[in-house]
């Protein structure tokens, strides 16, 4: 893939400033949105809050109009970072809080990816050149995002859940401050933008359920077969469980997640079929392969990292470290002749 150049895709200084350190989340302004209680001191080395800015009391923009013109330059810088194929960013009432890198649990293993908080919306994206370009943008609404506290996991500290009716992933930062830094700030915009739109605290939509990472079963989740050559591995889009494809031939339209069918395990396909659909505005699709949509959208599935699931190596494949739900989920033992 060949990067532009700076004639071709201009950077601002602030956004390159603001973006070289790589782990910390960075606070352009503390506008009512921010707690104006955390002191350099008790921040240094995790969060770092920009000073050169000039504090707002208010979310009114209008009364400083040096903070207008800095913060549309911001905004542009990032839209810039993701050009080609970026959405656009600069709306009349947007406010860039702060930005940072964070670890994104995929499918496959935590990866790292850029984070900028609005006032508005939460976005993200894959890193090219740090700093400089960003791709495959995701936008996540304040409005319909849910923050869930975690304990640290395996190979996963400092952890938490987001969580939207589309799309629901853990992330995690570099320390705990960073991470309450970053939890708090979420939730005072997300408070402040509910407030604006006049909706309820308590989001009224189903969020879509957590993926459970390829790594952590050996066998499927429903009929504990084993995965291997032909054996491959899946993920139910309505309970995020890993299963086999005998276990999961149902399709089913999750309204909240997309309007195409997706796939479903055995036991949801039956309790979904069990609901009142018309009530609960999900309808069951009969299982045929041929009514399956080429591409179906997931609810956390990376685009850009989609490809096709390794293949399971039932000979030297490590143990997957597994701590979900079933002791009889862990690898069973190689049945294969030891001769081979």
């Amino acid at each position: 893939m060949e990067i532009p150049n700076e004639q071709e895709r201009p950077v601002y200084d602030t956004y390159k400033k603001n973006t070289s350190s790589s782990d910390t989340l960075q606070t352009h302004t503390q506008a009512i949105y921010l707690t104006e209680d955390i002191t350099p001191e008790e921040t240094r080395g995790h969060t770092q809050i920009d000073h050169s800015e000039k504090i707002l009391q208010s979310a009114d923009m209008g009364d400083n109009p040096q903070f207008i013109t800095e913060n549309r330059e911001r905004i542009l810088a990032v839209e810039n970072s993701f050009m080609p194929g970026g959405k656009p960013l600069l709306t009349p009432d947007r406010v860039l809080i702060g930005e940072g890198r964070l670890m994104k649990l995929c499918r496959r293993k935590p990866q790292p990816k850029v984070f900028f908080l609005f006032n508005d919306i939460l976005m993200y994206g894959s890193i090219v050149v740090p700093g400089r370009w960003n791709n495959h943008q995701k936008i996540l609404r304040l409005e319909e995002l849910e923050q869930v506290n975690l304990e640290d996991g395996v190979g996963m500290k400092n952890q938490w859940l987001l969580r939207t009716p589309h799309k629901s992933f853990h992330i995690s930062a570099a320390s705990v401050m960073e991470k309450q830094a970053w939890m708090e700030h979420i939730e005072r915009c997300r408070v402040e933008r509910l407030k604006q739109l006049g909706l309820p605290a308590e989001s009224l939509k189903p969020f879509a359920a957590t993926w459970i990472p390829d790594t952590a079963s050996a066998v499927c989740m429903r009929c504990s077969e084993p995965f291997n050559v032909t054996q491959r591995r899946h993920h139910c889009r309505h309970c995020g469980f890993v299963v086999c494809n005998s276990c999961s031939k149902g399709r089913a339209i999750l309204s909240h997640i997309s309007s195409k069918p997706v796939r479903v395990c055995r036991l949801c396909e039956k309790s979904l079929h069990e609901k009142d659909i018309s009530n609960e505005g999900i309808t069951r699709k009969k299982d045929s392969m041929k009514e399956m949509p080429e591409y179906e959208e997931s609810s956390d599935e990376d685009q850009e990292n989609h490809t096709h699931n390794a293949w399971f190596n039932a000979y030297s494949e490590p143990e997957p470290v597994y701590c979900y739900f079933n002791p009889k989920h862990i690898k069973p033992q190689c049945r294969f002749p030891q001769n081979i």
